[in-house]
């Protein structure tokens, strides 16, 4: 995955959250949601835009819904605001 010139922090604060919450780490993650794990760290440090698809692996793996990681990351971007 190349860096984006929009990456979405926030959506990565919130994968990264929730994967600590969770107690995995980013390698069990990515091979849970099907993706390198070097994607997964340019994600959850907001260096890219994972495409839809992703975010839906990724959410699954999470066991949490696309609209619940949405809602966190909404979240954690008012806060940076």
């Amino acid at each position: 995955m190349r860096h984006s010139e929009r990456p979405q922090p926030a959506l990565g604060k919130a994968i990264r959250q929730l994967r600590e919450k969770g107690g995995s780490t980013q390698t069990a993650l990515a091979e849970r949601a099907g993706i390198a794990d070097p994607t997964l760290s340019l994600i959850e440090r907001g260096h890219a835009n994972p495409t839809w698809a992703t975010v839906r692996d990724v959410a699954a793996a999470l066991d949490v819904s696309m609209g619940d990681l949405a809602k966190l990351a909404d979240k954690l971007s008012a806060g940076e605001k």
